[in-house]
C-alpha cells in the first residue's frame, strides 16, 4: 500500500474556508465524492449523518466502493492536508478531482466569484520512509498550532507552552485527531487503523511526547510545504 500527503492551498494564498459553513461543506464533500459514483449525483446529507454512517446507495442499501482510505486531514484557513492510500487504481487522482472541482464550484456559487480556487493540482508526497511515516500524522494535526499565540513557530521546533499546544489541537473540530482519540467527530471519513495499530491505540499520549520531543530533537521532516 503507497501512502501519500496531499496539500493543496488557494490561488494566490488566498483564503478558501472562510467561515463554518465553507469547512463544513469541505467536509461533506469528503464524505460523499469518495465513492466511485458520478461526482453529479451528489447528494447532500446532513452532517450528523456524516458523524456515524457508511455511504449506501439509498436505492439497494448496498455499500458504494470507496475510492480512496483517508488516514488523516486537517482543513486550514488557506489550504488543506489529507492523508491518502488508493482503494482502486487511480482512486486518489479522481477523488482530489472530484473535491477540488466540487468545492470550487460551491465556493464561486456562494462568493459569486468565477475563476481558479486553487493555485494548481494537489501535490501529492509519497511517504517513503519509516522516519517520513512516523511524523506525517502529527504534522497534520499540528497545523491548527497556526492560530496558536505560542506556538506559530512550531514548524522551527518552538513551542513556548506545550499544555496550550495540546489544548489547541484537542480543541481544534476540522481535523481528525479527535476521531483518533476516541471523540466522534467524522469517523466515517477516516480510516484509523494503520495508525491506530502503531500508537498502540493512545494517540494523545504519543502526540504529547512527539511535541515535548521536538524542543530537543531537530527534525528534518518538520518542514514540509
Amino acid at each position: 500500500m503507497d501512502l501519500y500527503h496531499a496539500l493543496n492551498r488557494g490561488v494566490d494564498k488566498r483564503t478558501i474556508f472562510l467561515d463554518n459553513q465553507d469547512y463544513a461543506r469541505f467536509v461533506h464533500n469528503m464524505f460523499e465524492f469518495n465513492t466511485t459514483k458520478p461526482a453529479n449525483n451528489l447528494a447532500r446529507n446532513k452532517m450528523n449523518d456524516i458523524v456515524s454512517r457508511p455511504l449506501r446507495n439509498p436505492g439497494t442499501g448496498v455499500l458504494y466502493t470507496k475510492l480512496v482510505d483517508v488516514h488523516g486531514w486537517c482543513l486550514m484557513g488557506n489550504h488543506y492536508h489529507l492523508l491518502l492510500s488508493d482503494r482502486i487504481e487511480g482512486g486518489i487522482s479522481l477523488f482530489l478531482r472530484k473535491l477540488n472541482v466540487g468545492y470550487a464550484k460551491y465556493f464561486n456559487e456562494r462568493y459569486n466569484r468565477a475563476g481558479t480556487l486553487f493555485q494548481g493540482r494537489t501535490k501529492k508526497i509519497l511517504i517513503n520512509t519509516d522516519a517520513y511515516f512516523l511524523h506525517i500524522l502529527n504534522y497534520i494535526h499540528l497545523n491548527p498550532l497556526d492560530f496558536e499565540e505560542t506556538s506559530t513557530e512550531w514548524r522551527s521546533r518552538k513551542i513556548d507552552n506545550i499544555e496550550n499546544a495540546l489544548a489547541t489541537i484537542r480543541n481544534y473540530h476540522w481535523s481528525s485527531y479527535q476521531d483518533y482519540t476516541g471523540i466522534k467527530n467524522f469517523p466515517s471519513i477516516l480510516t484509523t487503523s494503520l495508525f491506530q495499530s502503531v500508537f498502540e491505540g493512545n494517540y494523545s499520549k504519543q502526540l504529547e511526547q512527539y511535541l515535548c520531543a521536538i524542543e530537543v530533537e531537530p527534525s528534518e521532516y518538520l518542514i514540509l510545504e
